[in-house]
């Protein structure tokens, strides 16, 4: 076994595993990136994963691999940094073992992440997240358990992760109600729980009877939600309330989504920034921010308070529609 393979072992289970504690799904995504770096590497130099080298592992191989990521793989910009962000840790964690091979190091070190394009969060308006709460039946066991979960989601803003994670030791219901989750980064955190929510959750969780341990959400037999289930659960209710409200129709809904509208209820309320990072369990404000792009409300605001003294706020109103064709043309 070469150097570079051993380095990439031990990359795994002593700098992720025991220095650096990262959580599963870390080493989940660190795993997939390395393993399809390997496979392309070793097919470029013609032997097998366990007999590269760093010269096999250089900068213009690294290279070739982000774009074979993007133009093959059809990788987004975000999966092809992320992709390269785990690769650098992998050669700073080289670096340390190996300063024989520190010019090779440098050079993949020096890769620059591309720069993404951003997009405008998608979110529910209040008419749209009323539709997708009326979709479930709840005359049925697994309507009334989809209602629950997606109204806490709208209302906490929860990842999907943290939702099929929670167990029902996890709900408080007594004075100042509030859910607990165990979340991204290993980070705990409290969201306060409307009366509407705690309603809901605590028939939920008189009909459910689990023990603290137990999973919140359960499928029919018994075990946890899986992510895939919340996204199917949601798409069927998300087409069934287009036919009431037909908004829904030109969006994707997904479990992000309700994220989102979370946080942007939370913005429409006056909450501040950082309450809303705080909330949403941000570890930097700047994530946050995207939120500011999405309210077209709160930039209303801003172009009313420029507005010259003289001019009344708002939009401009024709006073006639015979005068506005005549200005149209």
């Amino acid at each position: 076994m070469t150097a570079a393979a051993a380095t990439v072992q031990a990359f795994f289970t002593e700098r992720l595993a025991r220095q650096r504690r990262a959580s599963g799904h870390t080493i989940t995504a660190y795993r997939d990136t390395l393993r399809l770096l390997l496979g392309f590497a070793a097919g470029r130099a013609g032997t097998v994963p366990c007999r590269l080298d760093f010269a096999d592992l250089a900068a213009p191989v690294i290279a070739a691999f982000l774009d074979h990521c993007e133009q093959q793989r059809g990788n987004s910009i975000r999966t092809r940094n992320a992709r390269l962000a785990a690769i650098h840790s992998l050669f700073t964690y080289a670096a340390l073992r190996h300063p024989e091979h520190a010019a090779d190091i440098e050079r993949v070190l020096a890769i620059p992440p591309k720069r993404a394009s951003q997009t405008i969060v998608t979110y529910l308006t209040d008419e749209e997240a009323s539709a997708l709460l009326t979709a479930p039946d709840r005359s049925t066991r697994t309507g009334r358990r989809d209602h629950a979960w997606i109204l806490l989601a709208i209302q906490t803003g929860l990842r999907a992760s943290e939702l099929t994670g929670l167990t029902c030791g996890d709900v408080h219901l007594g004075r100042g109600p509030y859910i607990a989750c165990h979340g991204k980064g290993r980070k705990d955190r409290i969201t306060p729980l409307t009366p509407g929510t705690v309603t809901t959750l605590r028939a939920w969780l008189t009909e459910h009877a689990g023990q603290p341990g137990d999973p919140l959400f359960t499928t029919s037999r018994g075990g946890p939600m899986s992510q895939d289930t919340l996204q199917q659960r949601l798409a069927v209710y998300a087409a069934k309330a287009a036919r009431a409200c037909p908004a829904l129709a030109s969006k994707k809904i997904t479990p992000h989504v309700l994220r989102h509208t979370a946080a942007m209820r939370l913005l429409g309320a006056g909450t501040d920034i950082t309450v809303i990072a705080l909330w949403l369990g941000h570890e930097n404000v700047t994530t946050t921010q995207i939120y500011l792009q999405a309210d077209m409300a709160l930039k209303q605001q801003a172009l009313d308070r420029t507005t010259p003294p003289a001019t009344p706020p708002g939009r401009y109103q024709p006073p006639d529609k015979l005068l506005a064709f005549l200005e149209a043309l």
